[in-house]
């Protein structure tokens, strides 16, 4: 098998699998009910997929045309610093959203998160109470 014909088939293969993580992510994003549902369609599958097509165009430049191409790891860069810090806003916007009883999308088939473990709160926009000392780390 020569050398183009491989990265003919690779670059196929990784095109596939990106647009196929791609669609599937897409589809969780319009599909699913409530909001912290759909926020696993674009941070997970479409971040793959366009992962995917991103190494894709990486393997053609490299293997066919032989140079190599810096554009593609920048995107991949920005990519995955992002979409999961914009995901995290997102979600704690949404449980701040839920814990002051402000009208929101209905609650999907999962209903509202429970509460985290230990006594705790969830990370929001407000100032936690101080209790005894020793409650909170750097007290």
């Amino acid at each position: 098998m020569s050398t183009a014909t491989f990265a003919q088939w690779l670059v196929s293969a990784l095109i596939v699998i990106g647009g196929s993580f791609a669609l599937i992510g897409s589809w969780g994003l319009v599909r699913l009910p409530s909001l912290m549902e759909r926020l696993h369609g674009p941070t997970k599958a479409t971040t793959l997929g366009l992962g995917a097509l991103l190494v894709a165009s990486v393997a053609w430049f490299h293997l066919a045309r032989g140079t190599w191409t810096t554009h593609e790891l920048l995107v991949s860069v920005f990519l995955f610093m992002t979409a999961p810090i914009s995901a995290n806003m997102i979600a704690k916007v949404h449980l701040h959203r839920l814990r002051q009883h402000e009208p929101t999308a209905p609650a999907g088939p999962a209903g509202t998160p429970a509460p985290p473990p230990g006594g705790v709160d969830w990370a929001t926009h407000e100032v936690p109470h101080r209790g005894t000392p020793g409650d909170f780390v750097g007290d």
